[in-house]
């Protein structure tokens, strides 16, 4: 049974990409859409199976117990966006927004996606992984300008140019990190692979790797979205199709800052390098601010969500800052409710954009009203998302606040003031949203709820109860993280 370890390895890989060279063949909605449903079911239950089944560890590839939570969580939500996909975007190819070429483009971009998000998260050498979240990048950037629009092509132009910067700075650090392991462990593939960096961190040049950790966080961060390194972020989400917002926030992001984890493991096995916890620590709670405060001045639904994605990524790097095994178990959690949350909240804006023909919150009002489903999966989302009782995402802010007061308590303390303010504006602007006399005008949608309701119903439930198992696989990644 070991045989099959390479074997689900290789699916989560080749079905991606072997897929999106399929699915550019086809222009009909129907078929491309379940084929890119079902190439994403077919990925999510290889990567579900490494938890059973993991191959040898390669010069290339590796399958190890901080990747698994990463992948496992990828290939779920892409699974879920693609069957909210397959329905939302047959709407837009029937309204014009899209013609059967873009079609064709949107979904072979899609599958090309989760292959490079899934081969930066399997990448045992650091150079592939960087490789791979430039394809990422690249992939992306095509996508939010997917609408032709002007607005929509000069969002992809600034992510283009802000995600250029970020990942020739963190090519830099990586070229930073190669210099210092050559020493120790000689050139080629051993000075470029994470299982051999990790073990022989202790002996690494510590003044190489203090320099090459500022370069990768600054890089990487771009991608992450952290302040400020934000600035593509909102126009990305704002004007790009709805399930591609959802993929950037639930996974991209994501995907991102477990880059930044793999490093701050090395930097964290070298006793005379600089602790990185103290400078995630800065930007994850310099994110968690500015974000809060700027949601208050928003009139675009995707972008003020869009800000609540970069409140949400301070809050988890501000947890994997702190350290320690409840700090990390609390980001952990945190970091995957909010890739069920925040990618639900977008599926509701979906639904809402197509139904109301606009983005602008000034000209969406009622919607518990006019459409009692989708306004209170609205509600539910965005009560999830602000952490209220009994929600996962209220656990797991309780546990980062506990355990920083009891080690820095004005740390805690301004962060929980960010939370609050956050909290305040998104229940201020969903009041308006939800409640209230209906206005604007409606048109029918498609798209399916299965998705949101999904996701917010597995938060949820989290936020009562956790398998002992799961429980234990989380605190045993946290343990590793440092």
């Amino acid at each position: 049974m070991n045989d099959l370890g390479p074997l689900l390895v290789n699916a989560v890989l080749l079905v991606p990409i072997g897929s999106a060279m399929l699915l550019a063949l086809f222009p009909d909605d129907r078929v491309t859409g379940r084929l890119n449903a079902l190439a994403s079911l077919l990925t999510f239950l290889a990567s579900t199976s490494l938890f059973f089944f993991r191959p040898a560890v390669g010069s290339f590839l590796i399958v190890d117990d901080v990747n698994v939570v990463f992948i496992v969580l990828t290939t779920f939500v892409s699974f879920t966006t693609s069957v909210f996909s397959s329905t939302y975007i047959a709407h837009e190819l029937e309204t014009g927004r899209l013609t059967p070429t873009y079609l064709r483009f949107y979904h072979a971009m899609y599958q090309t996606l989760m292959f490079a998000m899934n081969l930066a998260l399997l990448a045992n050498n650091m150079g592939l992984m960087w490789v791979a979240i430039e394809l990422a990048t690249l992939t992306t950037v095509l996508m939010v300008g997917l609408y032709r629009t002007p607005a929509a092509i000069e969002a992809a132009w600034k992510y283009f140019i802000l995600g250029s910067v970020g990942i020739a700075l963190a090519l830099f650090g990586t070229l930073l990190v190669y210099l210092a392991a050559r020493s120790v462990v000689g050139e080629g593939l051993d000075a470029m692979a994470w299982n051999v960096l990790v073990t022989k961190a202790a002996e690494f040049d510590p003044h190489l790797l203090n320099l090459a950790f500022v370069f990768l966080l600054l890089g990487y961060g771009t991608k992450v979205g952290l302040v400020p390194l934000h600035a593509w972020l909102p126009d990305a989400h704002a004007e790009g199709p709805t399930p591609i917002s959802a993929v950037l926030s639930g996974l991209l992001l994501n995907v991102a800052l477990f880059a930044v984890l793999r490093f701050k493991m090395i930097m964290s096995g070298n006793p005379g390098a600089l602790a990185p916890g103290p400078l995630m620590v800065t930007l994850g709670l310099l994110s968690v601010l500015f974000a809060a405060f700027m949601l208050y001045r928003r009139h675009d639904i995707k972008r003020m969500f869009a800000y609540s994605s970069i409140e949400h990524m301070g809050i988890i790097t501000f947890a994997f800052g702190m350290g320690g095994p409840l700090a990390n178990f609390a980001g952990l959690l945190h970091m995957t409710y909010h890739s069920l949350t925040k990618s639900a909240i977008f599926f509701s804006v979906g639904h809402i954009a197509q139904i109301k023909g606009t983005q602008k919150m000034a000209d969406i009002r009622g919607l518990t009203v006019s459409h009692p489903v989708l306004g209170w999966g609205l509600v539910l989302g965005v009560i999830t998302i602000v952490g209220l009782p009994p929600t996962g995402i209220f656990m797991t802010e309780f546990l980062i606040i506990t355990s920083t007061f009891a080690r820095q308590p004005a740390l805690a303390v301004a962060l929980g003031l960010g939370l609050l303010v956050a909290l305040g504006a998104l229940l201020l602007r969903l009041n308006a949203l939800a409640f209230g006399e209906p206005y604007g005008k409606d048109a029918p949608s498609q798209a399916s709820y299965v998705p949101m309701f999904t996701h917010l119903g597995l938060v949820v439930v989290a936020g009562v109860s956790l398998p002992p198992a799961l429980v234990a696989w989380f605190q045993h990644v946290a343990t590793l993280l440092g």
